[in-house]
């Protein structure tokens, strides 16, 4: 699979059954060596309604993919955001 074919495709945790994000708005973690990806880290903004925004990044190894699809993808992944 190439990396254009990725993009666009919504990230969806399959214990929550939360949308976390698109690719196109995260970014991938790659090996520099081997090329392979490592990991998702997706961004998450965490604040009180609507006060004082933090940004904090959520990573998710690559063995969490469960499934890509046509238009999902599907993580399982239990920890805290």
């Amino acid at each position: 699979m190439n990396l254009s074919e990725l993009a666009g495709k919504e990230i969806v945790n399959i214990v929550t059954g939360e949308r976390l994000g698109v690719i196109g708005e995260c970014d991938l973690i790659i090996d520099e060596k081997s090329g392979g990806i490592l990991a998702l880290s997706i961004p998450r903004e965490r604040g009180f309604f609507g006060i004082k925004k933090d940004k904090v990044d959520l990573e998710i190894p690559w063995r969490n993919i469960k499934k890509i699809g046509n238009d999902m993808i599907i993580i399982e992944y239990d920890g805290v955001y």
